[in-house]
């Protein structure tokens, strides 16, 4: 049966918080399509036997851009299809492409939507199960792993540090990442894999420049399929909400995830995900417009918990 999912989010990290859902959705219908507005969505998922293929929609913002999702949704020849968001839009074109059975969310609710619990509420109704799994198996092949292994050091303990993210107001900010690593290294043998954006490459040369120790690489030239693995192989991550969190945590990794002005929603569903927030600040208060500065959270505390979850 071809069954389809849209995840109509740019962002890699929104999109990837919802794969154990699309897994659920794979155990019933086999392996599914997923669509979505995220250009590098397919590296991360290339291996993943539950996805029969990633298609990239480039725009639907407009009402105009409804033909455009229509001729899309139609070529795939989908049979189902699950809108994992409240999208009149998307609505319309599935039913223009004379897709047979359209699941989407309640309309008109976007405020305020919380992309975990709405999403599993979603999936526990439609597959009607008790149980609807927050997180999932992340798939990595092993010619990949093998690959990553002459970059990733297995005599050292290695952190992967999310130095990079989609807003300065999101950002820890690059001295105090230097600090943390600094004091790190007085105590410990650890390499570090600063991860930011390829637009963001000097936040990752500011902080190696300023390591005492060379025990630093820099990861943002590299493209997403080249990072997966390194992200496999890693012991933790420690850094900003960004997208490497939300492959590390499902490897099974403590991700150490800092919150200054980051909804609580991304990185709500994970066992393995560790929040550091500032202090006297409570978590179901913080949003985007929190305005919280980075000396909010000090270099004491998420040192302090690296030593916790490391030993």
């Amino acid at each position: 049966m071809n069954v389809g999912i849209f995840l109509n989010y740019i962002g890699l990290g929104a999109n990837l918080l919802h794969l154990s859902y699309c897994h659920e959705i794979a155990k019933k219908f086999g392996p599914v399509t997923i669509i979505t507005l995220c250009k590098n969505l397919n590296q991360a998922l290339e291996d993943d036997p539950n996805i029969k293929e990633v298609v990239l929609i480039k725009k639907n913002k407009k009402i105009t851009d409804i033909p455009y999702i229509s001729r899309k949704l139609k070529e795939l020849l989908l049979e189902k299809i699950f809108i994992f968001y409240p999208s009149p839009r998307l609505l319309i074109a599935s039913k223009l492409a004379r897709i047979k059975e359209v699941y989407n969310y309640p309309m008109f609710k976007k405020k305020n939507l919380h992309l975990v619990d709405a999403a599993k509420k979603f999936t526990s109704k439609l597959l009607k199960i008790d149980f609807c799994p927050t997180e999932t198996k992340f798939f990595v092949n092993n010619k990949k792993i093998i690959n990553a292994k002459e970059i990733v050091k297995e005599d050292k303990y290695n952190i992967i540090i999310g130095a990079g993210s989609s807003g300065p107001d999101t950002r820890w900010g690059e001295k105090n990442f230097v600090d943390l690593i600094n004091r790190l290294n007085d105590n410990g043998n650890y390499f570090f894999y600063i991860q930011c954006g390829p637009e963001q490459n000097e936040i990752s040369k500011n902080i190696i420049n300023n390591v005492k120790k060379n025990n630093c690489i820099d990861l943002s030239k590299m493209n997403i399929r080249e990072i997966v693995p390194i992200l496999y192989l890693s012991d933790m991550y420690v850094g900003n909400d960004s997208f490497s969190h939300h492959i590390t945590s499902q490897c099974n990794k403590p991700s150490i995830v800092i919150l200054l002005n980051t909804p609580k929603a991304y990185s709500d569903y994970s066992i393995n995900q560790h929040r550091i927030i500032p202090a006297n600040a409570k978590l179901e208060e913080l949003d985007h417009s929190s305005n919280y500065k980075a000396d909010s959270i000090s270099i004491e505390k998420v040192y302090n918990k690296i030593i916790e979850l490391k030993n």
